[in-house]
């Protein structure tokens, strides 16, 4: 026990360092309010509506974005229930801690937040509402998953990790208000979507890598596999962008292969950031569309 304690206090004393660069980086800060992803989600929805010229309401990207919010923020805050009793300290991040010591404000925040999104749903496409709703039934199911399966050896053994599950979820959630006002669309934004998913998928896989140098022995086969080959999948990802933006349509596929080049420059040179700030910056770089902006305001 008094061991357990000892590694407990110095993974505090770890985290104390890492929520310390907060006070000086809005990057970092950004990051540990989880306010990285859901800005990724509204961008990259409001991107997709412009560049298809689908007629999008701002009432559908704040509601993404309080979504998408109280999504990462309660994931956070129940991973970190093992704070509270004798937990596994070292699967924390920056992150984790963050939300674990400011629980009771992230809990304020989620309930206001959740009274914002309803009153926003009456403004919502009601097919984009069956949709969203088929998602969340599904994502709820792998929540449940995750967080309800007991740990082994300090992780959960599941179908398929969160690093692959993540992209198609999201990448669907971005496309859902487009398709639902435009359901011609569906096959032809098909590509940019399995593109978008990827994408994201190689975003959860760097911040993997970079936070697990060495991955755990019970860590997913597809994960172990993946993450060895980082630069090939990216490269692919790059390639694929490429090959798509031929077809004539190249803004989409601009924009996932600029945020694919950034997760590698970035891993580059992960080696002289720290690691909350390499989390926030891989985030980050997935606001490319915002580089493009000039091309799909107009």
């Amino acid at each position: 026990m008094k061991l357990l304690d000892e590694v407990l206090f110095a993974e505090a004393s770890e985290s104390e360092s890492r929520l310390a660069e907060a006070r000086n980086s809005p990057l970092v800060l950004w990051h540990l309010l989880s306010l990285d992803a859901p800005m990724v989600a509204v961008v990259w929805t409001m991107f997709t509506a412009r560049m298809t010229h689908t007629a999008v309401p701002v009432a559908t990207g704040v509601a993404m974005g309080l979504a998408v919010w109280l999504l990462y923020a309660a994931d956070r805050l129940l991973d970190t229930r093992a704070l509270d009793p004798l937990g596994e300290p070292g699967e924390f991040e920056a992150r984790h801690f963050f939300h674990h010591r400011h629980r009771a404000a992230f809990g304020v925040g989620m309930a206001i937040a959740t009274v914002g999104l309803a009153l926003l749903l009456p403004r919502l496409a009601s097919d984009s509402i069956h949709l969203y709703l088929t998602e969340g039934a599904l994502m709820a199911g792998y929540f449940v998953l995750i967080h309800a399966t007991p740990l082994r050896g300090g992780r959960r053994r599941i179908a398929l990790p969160k690093e692959l599950m993540v992209g198609p979820f999201f990448a669907a959630a971005t496309f859902i208000p487009t398709v639902a006002r435009n359901p011609g669309l569906r096959l032809s934004l098909l590509p940019d979507a399995v593109l978008f998913a990827g994408l994201c998928c190689l975003n959860c896989l760097y911040i993997y890598a970079w936070e697990h140098p060495q991955p755990e022995r019970d860590a997913h086969w597809t994960t172990h596999r993946a993450v060895r080959r980082l630069s090939l999948l990216a490269g692919g990802l790059v390639l694929a962008a490429a090959a798509l933006a031929l077809r004539g349509e190249w803004l989409y596929p601009a924009a996932v292969g600029l945020s694919a080049v950034g997760l590698m420059g970035l891993d580059e040179v992960r080696g002289s950031m720290a690691r909350p700030a390499l989390r926030a910056a891989a985030d980050a770089v997935l606001l490319a569309p915002l580089v493009l902006l000039p091309f799909w305001i107009r």
